[in-house]
């Protein structure tokens, strides 16, 4: 048997990849975050699928499912949210996979912050703008962030920020990035990215956090910060220069 990491996407059912949809639909069991992943996944599972929702079980309960499923000769999808890559929290299970001698693969997904940009209809890397990325958090009420990953640190370099898990608190994020960024720098909230119910909020860090404690938003949400969020005039890419070498490509 194998365990299946699959990533669900970021919230409509429609998202997850093909690659992910054939797997779910081969694997005897099928363990998935309620809280997180669509229910309408679930109807690509067999028709006797075993379907464990994991929302309230700790690591261990998870992984005496997956163990059992083991025993049993079954294929196991995981179903996670957004991609399996970032927050997931799949290395902790696959590092007890591997201690136990239970093989395992990965079906990447949609990110959350993929499906943020595509709802604001940007790209979030623009030549001569900003081309560079930064995935990140904060701490608070989860496991301390490293050393040198702090907001400060981090809001030096000046380019463009994905924020997860951190729209409750809003105000604290604008407050250690405005120093860095200026209070006029574009900055935008996408919450329940592609679903039905998605909000997307934009302005800058002066009036952002107003917006989300007006909007109500907690949770699920992605909060983005940085030049290339209102970048208008800007060189076209080198991809399609006439003059590009593209024998050397």
């Amino acid at each position: 048997m194998t365990v299946y990491f699959i990533g669900a996407g970021p919230g409509a059912a429609d998202l997850i990849t093909v690659r992910g949809a054939r797997t779910l639909a081969k694997c005897g069991v099928c363990l998935y975050a309620g809280s997180l992943v669509p229910t309408e996944l679930l109807a690509e599972c067999p028709p006797d699928a075993k379907l464990v929702d994991t929302a309230k079980l700790d690591l261990d309960q998870i992984l005496a499912e997956i163990t059992a499923a083991h025993g049993a000769g079954q294929d196991v999808a995981r179903l996670h949210s957004g991609d399996p890559s970032v927050f997931s929290a799949v290395a902790e299970q696959m590092r007890r996979l591997d201690a136990a001698g239970i093989p395992y693969e990965v079906v990447p997904g949609v990110p959350a912050f993929a499906a943020a940009a595509a709802a604001l209809k940007r790209e979030l890397t623009v030549p001569t703008v900003g081309q560079t990325v930064i995935l990140t958090r904060i701490a608070q009420q989860a496991t301390p962030m490293p050393e040198g990953e702090d907001l400060a640190t981090l809001g030096r370099s000046g380019a463009l920020l994905v924020l997860h898990l951190g729209a409750r608190y809003v105000d604290r994020i604008v407050s250690e990035l405005v120093p860095h960024y200026g209070a006029d720098c574009p900055a935008a909230v996408v919450a329940m990215a592609s679903r039905p119910d998605e909000v997307v909020l934009r302005g800058t860090l002066e009036d952002i956090a107003a917006q989300v404690r007006e909007a109500g938003i907690t949770k699920t949400a992605v909060i983005i910060v940085g030049r290339t969020l209102a970048a208008s005039e800007f060189r076209d890419s080198h991809l399609y220069d006439p003059a590009r070498d593209r024998h050397a490509c």
